[in-house]
């Protein structure tokens, strides 16, 4: 099924079977309640960015990296990884995106390259940065009453392998995507950078850079100190960039319907994924499944769990939300490993090497997720097949590391 259609549809079902088809209307309202601003964000954030494009703001910028890190897409690939990672400081993967896709992109479409790549080395360098004030770890230390300094300071150096892995796997992609442009080292690529088409070149508006870069800087700098709504913050800037580049309304209205078509779906699978939460989280089935998943644990495999938990983490993002998991599920698990021996910080450390944290970029329960397929124009289920193993191998990797470094025990 196409995204749209299996977000509404199998949930729906579950819950006709369930016996609980009366009450779907009042699940469906709760999801969307929680995702509306979410929504909202999205339409006017592509709408924002479509319009800067076509104005030109980001060809000063593609030229600049290009200087500085040339036409390699070796570099240029690690290049997004790093500044994935630096923007990804702040702790909110939709900023990450936000800010890197949009200055990336233009690149990898000049050079030709795969933007599935952009989008998956962006996913994990934003992934395996999980700091003390991002969700996930938030959510663990507030549901197993944990100060986040203990949990934060014996991952440190696992992170530290988890990213050297991610700038490996951007230069292992970086270096195969220089093989498919047929380029030799020392060389630039072999193919012709495209040029603008004519109507491309009426949409510049190159006096107006500075105008629209102040402009931009100061909606990244108000919604990253969180003093508006990033919704609010998109759809005043969208008017803003609108009236500053395109005054007559002709053009507006133009500008929009050249990008109304990939705002409305993107939209409409994020409401789709509302659905999908909102029946999954309100029925109990998300509770069932957790009490279902910690029981079928046998005892003698309870020294094991932490290692076990922590295997499975990534994949572990694809069934619950951050709040079903860490309020809820996370808890339940930690006290079947407590009565075992097995210490609940262990078990919140297992969690934080995959849920939400390498799987929150690909997991349909996450608006951001929507983002980065939304912004590099790949289709989510492209998205997952093509990033999904990546991201699900640097998850093992960490686990790996916890046990040689002694975080826990195999």
């Amino acid at each position: 099924m196409s995204p749209l259609v299996a977000l509404i549809a199998v949930p729906t079902v579950a819950a006709v079977l369930a016996g609980m088809g009366g009450q779907i209307g009042r699940f469906v309202l709760s999801g969307l309640q929680q995702t509306a601003p979410v929504a909202a964000m999205f339409v006017f954030a592509i709408l924002y960015f479509g319009v800067m494009t076509d104005a030109g703001l980001l060809d000063p910028v593609v030229d600049h990296i290009l200087r500085v890190i040339g036409t390699r897409p070796r570099r240029v690939v690690m290049g997004a990884a790093l500044l994935a990672l630096l923007v990804h400081l702040d702790g909110s993967g939709a900023v990450t995106f936000l800010v890197t896709i949009p200055a990336m992109l233009p690149l990898f479409d000049r050079l030709q390259m795969d933007k599935r790549i952009l989008a998956c080395v962006t996913s994990m360098a934003a992934g395996v940065n999980f700091l003390p004030w991002t969700g996930p770890m938030l959510r663990a230390s507030a549901a197993l009453h944990i100060p986040v300094s203990d949990l934060f300071r014996p991952l440190v150096p696992v992170q530290i392998v988890g990213l050297v892995f991610v700038f490996g796997v951007a230069f292992m992609l970086g270096t195969r995507e220089e093989r498919r442009l047929g380029i030799i080292a020392g060389e630039g690529p072999s193919l012709p950078t495209p040029r603008l088409t004519p109507e491309q070149e009426q949409m510049r508006r190159p006096g107006r850079f500075w105008i629209n870069a102040a402009l931009t800087v100061a909606l990244m700098a108000v919604m990253i100190s969180g003093m508006a709504d990033p919704a609010a913050v998109f759809m005043i800037g969208t008017a803003a960039a609108l009236l500053i580049n395109y005054p007559s309304s002709d053009l507006q209205r133009d500008r929009v319907n050249a990008h109304a078509t990939g705002a409305l779906m993107m939209a409409a699978i994020l409401l789709a994924a509302a659905v999908f939460t909102g029946i999954m989280k309100e029925s109990g089935m998300l509770a069932a499944m957790a009490n279902t998943a910690v029981h079928a644990v046998p005892p003698s495999m309870a020294r094991h769990l932490p290692f076990l938990l922590g295997l499975v983490s990534m994949p572990l993002s694809l069934l619950f939300d951050p709040d079903s998991f860490y309020l809820g599920a996370l808890p339940i698990v930690a006290q079947v490993g407590s009565t075992l021996g097995v210490p609940p910080i262990q078990i919140a450390q297992a969690a934080l090497l995959g849920q939400m944290t390498t799987g929150f970029p690909i997991s349909p329960l996450t608006p951001a997720t929507f983002l980065v397929v939304g912004l590099t124009g790949i289709e989510l289920g492209e998205h997952q097949r093509f990033a999904g193993p990546y991201l699900f191998a640097a998850s093992v990797v960490m686990t790996i590391a916890c046990v040689l470094l002694r975080v826990f025990p195999l």
